[in-house]
């Protein structure tokens, strides 16, 4: 459900919030990011419920190769983006604010589902649904909408990277203490750091 609402959300927010945050350094095209987000996220989506309502044989034969195609994609943008730019990454402090901005996003979605008093599967669900975020997307809208920054696409590629770890060790230990009280997402990830 969360995902499914930020989702249809992120059309609008996203582009809205990229004008408050940076339109007054950054020149920010809301309409175009506006589209360029339905293409990207929305469309896929609706094409995927058109053909799995069509064609849902061929889809349950083919489902189980989709997402190793998915990966395959993700991985060689990520590859290309973070290979051109390996150098600047290690030096920029880029990897140190990647990882901050994930393992608080596991913290906080973590201590606000505690702090509302949900119970500890709900309160690991909005914790990984709160860290975990679209790289693909951001690298796409920094590739597209901020060309005249060159380096605009490698937080999103280092991301990918990065929340892909953090995100498996982070699920596997909450597997791991799924009947427990469940430790905060702080003690967690610095376990399988």
């Amino acid at each position: 459900g969360m995902t499914a609402v930020s989702t249809v959300l992120a059309p609008f927010l996203t582009p809205l919030l990229t004008y408050v945050y940076a339109g007054a350094k950054v020149d920010v095209n809301m309409a175009s990011m506006f589209l360029s987000i339905i293409k990207v996220v929305i469309v896929p989506i609706a094409a995927g419920f058109i053909i799995n309502h069509f064609f849902s044989r061929f889809t349950q034969n083919v489902v189980e190769i989709l997402p190793l195609i998915s990966t395959t994609a993700i991985v060689a943008i990520v590859a290309a983006v973070v290979s051109a730019n390996s150098s600047k990454i290690m030096t920029s402090g880029l990897l140190g604010v990647v990882i901050l901005h994930n393992v608080l996003g596991y913290f906080l979605g973590f201590s606000i589902g505690k702090l509302l008093k949900l119970d500890s599967s709900k309160c690991r669900a909005i914790s990984i649904e709160v860290g975990m975020q679209n790289s693909g997307l951001a690298t796409s809208l920094a590739a597209t909408h901020f060309v005249q920054y060159p380096l605009a696409t490698i937080p999103g590629a280092v991301f990918s990277v990065w929340h892909n770890i953090s995100g498996a060790v982070l699920a596997n230990i909450y597997a791991r203490t799924a009947g427990q009280a469940g430790p905060a997402p702080s003690s967690a990830v610095s376990e399988g750091q």
